[in-house]
């Protein structure tokens, strides 16, 4: 998908939306909820803050590291980092409508938005737009780190996950062959 993003600002946007949202396994109205308050780079990545969740109604918070990336093409830091030296922002909402001009709104995406931009980017690489949404960053990181052997509890540190059995209903369909006993058979 990031291969087909555009270099324009709205790509610019676009990119970082995408690599934040998978690799902080974030659900939509996380993802829409970042200020530029809640974003810290550091040597060693980068570091955001969810001030609430759908698990986290009381506003506890909690932080989610994401380590920097090896390619520049998919680094988690470079892609918010050119964002906001793109938009200049400097304060509020971190991602926001751009509109057909190019200019960017002082207001959030909306949690619907990310699934349409999700849905737009599936379909220019020739994937059915319906099969994804706003969700597919989270369940994608999530069956994406069970299939590089990541256990359990390391995703859910990721994800915020509370239960394991969540975690365990995306886990069981990333490994439903290579975790499978039937390779045992040699059929």
């Amino acid at each position: 998908m990031l291969r087909v993003i555009p270099s324009r600002l709205i790509g610019i946007r676009d990119r970082a939306l995408l690599l934040v949202g998978f690799a902080g396994a974030f659900r939509r109205s996380e993802l829409v909820a970042l200020d530029f308050e809640d974003v810290r780079f550091t040597t060693e990545g980068l570091l955001l803050t969810i001030r609430r969740s759908k698990t986290d109604q009381v506003g506890e918070g909690r932080q989610v590291a994401i380590p920097q990336g090896r390619h520049e093409e998919t680094c988690v830091v470079r892609a918010p980092r050119a964002w906001l030296e793109a938009s200049g922002i400097t304060t509020g909402a971190l991602f926001r409508p751009i509109n057909r001009h190019g200019h960017i709104a002082p207001a959030r995406l909306t949690p619907h938005a990310v699934a349409l931009i999700v849905k737009r980017y599936a379909g220019a690489i020739g994937l059915e737009r319906q099969s994804f949404s706003g969700h597919s960053l989270r369940a994608g990181f999530v069956t994406s780190a069970a299939r590089a052997g990541e256990p359990e509890c390391r995703i859910m540190r990721t994800t915020g996950h509370r239960s394991i059995e969540m975690v365990l209903r995306y886990v069981r369909n990333a490994n439903a062959f290579t975790d499978n006993a039937g390779l045992a058979l040699g059929l």
